[in-house]
């Protein structure tokens, strides 16, 4: 088992990593959490791989659950979905000594953790994630939002989990396009932040060294998110560079009615942006090239689908990284090192 503690002004929080570990999450709740009740929110697909293993598990350590099964995907992340958990957690007689689980990927994870950080002004949550992307990104930092038709995560809040459990396990049952898609965050953490890391995951050719590697990619990503997030929980800071790729991925998503991975979405994004920072000058030359290599060992798409790039910018600068009139970039400065930019809006046409 490995465990990260997250230490932060507001609250503190482990993230515990181990094989198998949802089979005893009842023991990892009971830690932290003395009483009865638990509302689960999870969607149909993982609710059929896992629900009964988590509902046995909570049984066996004498917790009341109520399983809240939602659709699967983005759409769910939405005000409509919302009311529906609170009807649900009111129907439970959820209060605010109880407890909230998000079983799931990105989609339950938000919206789950934006209920509980609004539900009777707030009740504690534990994140279970079951994708690799929710592994090593949503489920850390304690951003929670749910989408509104204009865009994605534009109401939001900051809400830290009482703990993250993830089950490296969970991996083998995603399609092929999550596994994917949890991979361009993957390459997002080490293009940032460590070109140790980035030169670790080119010697990976084969599904056998992706899943003997797991644990150690997990654990790598998530640590350093946690170094990240301790010194700008609010992102306002260095925390931005986790935007790398997202400005445009975002505004990709929104094109494209979100018939796109957001783990697709962000390589494009970072491609596309590296391609630019190279030839304005920003990066490092040779860094594209790198990226290209490392997305190509994985199999990820990173060509811009055919779309108009005027209706992109319009997105771009509506995006909550829209600033007093700027866009705050991340650029890198080479493989393993990231740095913001800001851009005033009239500019935006000169990287997009």
């Amino acid at each position: 088992m490995e465990v990260i503690s997250v230490n932060l002004q507001s609250s503190k929080y482990d993230i515990v990593i181990e094989n198998g570990i949802l089979d005893d999450v009842g023991a990892e709740v009971r830690e932290i959490y003395k009483e009865i009740k638990i509302a689960v929110v999870t969607d149909d697909n993982v609710y059929k791989l896992y629900g009964k293993t988590v509902e046995k598990s909570l049984k066996k350590y004498n917790f009341k659950p109520c399983f809240i099964i939602l659709n699967p995907g983005e759409d769910s992340k939405s005000i409509e979905t919302l009311q529906n958990l609170y009807d649900n957690f009111l129907k439970f007689g959820l209060t605010r000594s109880d407890l909230i689980i998000a079983l799931g990927g990105g989609v339950i994870g938000d919206l789950a953790g934006f209920a509980a950080a609004t539900y009777l002004r707030g009740i504690e949550f534990v994140q279970i994630p079951t994708t690799l992307l929710a592994q090593i990104d949503s489920s850390i930092g304690g951003k929670v939002a749910v989408n509104l038709k204009q865009g994605k995560n534009l109401i939001g809040s900051f809400y830290q989990p009482k703990k993250v459990i993830i089950d490296p396990l969970a991996i083998k049952t995603l399609s092929n396009e999550q596994l994917k898609a949890g991979l361009s965050e993957v390459i997002k953490y080490a293009c940032i932040k460590d070109e140790q890391f980035f030169n670790y995951l080119m010697e990976i050719k084969t599904m056998k060294d992706l899943i003997n590697s797991l644990e150690y990619i997990i654990y790598t990503c998530c640590n350093i998110k946690k170094e990240i997030v301790e010194i700008d929980e609010k992102d306002n800071g260095i925390r931005m560079i986790l935007n790398f790729g997202h400005t445009l991925g975002h505004a990709l998503e929104k094109y494209l009615n979100f018939n796109i991975t957001h783990g697709e979405a962000v390589a494009i994004g970072m491609h596309y942006i590296t391609n630019k920072t190279e030839e304005l000058g920003y990066t490092k030359r040779g860094s594209k090239f790198k990226l290209e290599k490392l997305l190509d060992n994985f199999n990820i798409n990173y060509d811009l689908p055919n779309v108009d790039m005027e209706t992109i910018r319009k997105y771009i600068l509506f995006d909550k990284k829209n600033k007093s009139g700027n866009i705050n970039l991340v650029i890198l400065r080479k493989i393993g090192e990231a740095f913001i930019e800001t851009v005033p809006i009239e500019r935006i046409n000169y990287f997009f």
